[in-house]
């Protein structure tokens, strides 16, 4: 494929892009791509770890200027902390501020006032090692209305999360809530709602910390939509075990050591559109699949457990008939993807999301009309909707719909797929399918979507060529 097919705008591509800590490895990147690759995530510096994180917790929508709080607690014993009453918008590693064991204060700022929770969660969590705090909007609806997001919303979210406490309200920054804070971690969770307040989550790392919130947020998001919608629907446990059966055993690690330049092309273009995809929140850190065929036989896809905020060219995994690349972590959708490319010889690209507003149609059971605007019906067509492991249950189902003619499909509280000729293309479809749920979901509000009509969608057929 020409380099001309995908085009990113040159931008500030972050300067420490974390991978899941299972991985533990890390990338440092700047505006031409890898630099170097380093084999533990420790080697990043506390205070680059919380500007990054907080970085993405701002871009996101999930803190404001004044609100939120990280921190990390090193080997030494030492805590690095963001710092009270600074901007969270242009926070620079500078700006953090490291409180040394023995209590002394480092820094041109003081600790968070949030420092009190910080310091008894560590004192009574020694595998915790990262904490954070803020006030998304979706979770706070949730605070404030005295109820905790259930993550049996979706398959994977409970597993990422945890169980979720819950602390009761107390004045910020007080050794009350500090006390509140620590008992609700003491019963175990790594996950808490705060009353009138917001959330708290704690990891391992500061990365596994981020993706506990950013979950939970994800769930409070997808929740929301589908109340307005109507009634959420919730998995029970035996659904949630039977969507983590690995369904990749035909599949074989051996060493692949040649890359045509066309694989290496195609590598690009995916990395650009997967951190492209995170920007835009139709992919999260742990969540959010995109695959490419490269010929008859092989295939690209996004691997399983590497952040999709900071993938590169070199993590994606190839797959030949029965066999991917040693030492990736292969992607749980592998198997389904091998089959769509197989049925469909016209689909070249397949994209996995959860994007929330679309999420709520999924976990709502509501029928998502795409009769929007003449591009969302000349993009999406009709949208069929299959049930929850309709894809384990009868995988030929899904792959004989799945086309050129039905692009966008929804798997209720799973996930929703889109296909394509071109990677843009399913990646388009994904992007206009969740602008188009957003706006009938807006449109509630207003009394409701008036869809295009059959003449109207006659025409659209007629004037665009489309498959009948």
């Amino acid at each position: 494929m020409p380099r001309t097919f995908f085009t990113e705008k040159q931008e500030k591509i972050r300067f420490f892009s974390f991978i899941f800590p299972g991985k533990g490895v890390y990338y440092v990147t700047d505006n031409h791509g890898v630099k170097e690759k380093m084999d533990r995530i420790d080697y990043i510096h506390p205070s680059d770890q919380i500007v990054e994180i907080m970085e993405r917790i701002y871009g996101y929508g999930m803190t404001t200027t004044s609100g939120g709080n990280l921190s990390i607690l090193d080997d030494d014993g030492d805590m690095w902390i963001s710092p009270g009453g600074i901007d969270k918008g242009s926070l620079r590693r500078e700006d953090i501020v490291c409180v040394k064991a023995d209590g002394t204060i480092i820094g041109r700022h003081k600790p968070s006032s949030e420092f009190p929770f910080h310091r008894a969660l560590y004192k009574i969590r020694p595998d915790v090692k990262a904490i954070l705090h803020a006030h998304p909007p979706a979770l706070v609806s949730f605070s404030i209305a005295g109820q905790i997001p259930n993550t049996n919303v979706h398959p994977t979210s409970k597993l990422i999360c945890g169980t979720v406490g819950y602390a009761p309200y107390e004045v910020p920054g007080s050794e009350a809530l500090g006390k509140n804070v620590a008992a609700a971690f003491a019963e175990g969770h790594s996950t808490i709602l705060l009353e009138n307040h917001g959330a708290c989550t704690a990891g391992a790392t500061l990365l596994q910390a981020f993706q506990r919130f950013e979950t939970l947020d994800f769930c409070a998001r997808l929740i929301n939509c589908a109340i307005q919608l109507g009634k959420p629907h919730y998995l029970d446990e035996t659904e949630l075990e039977f969507s983590r059966i690995d369904r990749n055993n035909q599949f074989r690690p051996v060493p692949m050591d040649y890359h045509s330049s066309q694989e290496r092309e195609l590598r690009y273009q995916m990395a650009n559109l997967i951190r492209r995809a995170y920007r835009q929140k139709l992919f999260t850190s742990t969540e959010g699949t995109l695959a490419a065929r490269l010929d008859e036989d092989s295939f690209l896809i996004t691997p399983f457990g590497v952040d999709r905020g900071g993938l590169c060219a070199e993590d994606l995994v190839l797959v030949r008939g029965k066999h991917y690349e040693a030492g990736k972590r292969l992607s749980r959708a592998v198997w389904l993807f091998k089959e769509v490319f197989a049925a469909q010889p016209d689909v070249n690209s397949l994209l996995i999301a959860e994007p929330p507003c679309l999420m709520g149609y999924a976990a709502s059971h509501a029928k998502f009309d795409p009769r929007v605007i003449p591009e969302s019906y000349i993009l999406l067509r009709e949208v069929p909707v299959f049930p929850f492991g309709a894809h384990y249950r009868s995988p030929e189902k899904v792959t004989s719909v799945l086309s050129q003619r039905y692009p966008v499909i929804i798997i209720e509280n799973d996930c929703i797929i889109s296909a394509g000729r071109t990677l843009l293309e399913s990646f388009d479809r994904m992007e206009v399918a969740e602008y188009s749920a957003k706006a009938t979901i807006d449109a509630r509000g207003l009394g409701g979507m008036k869809p295009i009509t059959d003449e109207q969608v006659a025409d659209l057929i007629k004037a665009f060529k489309l498959i009948p």
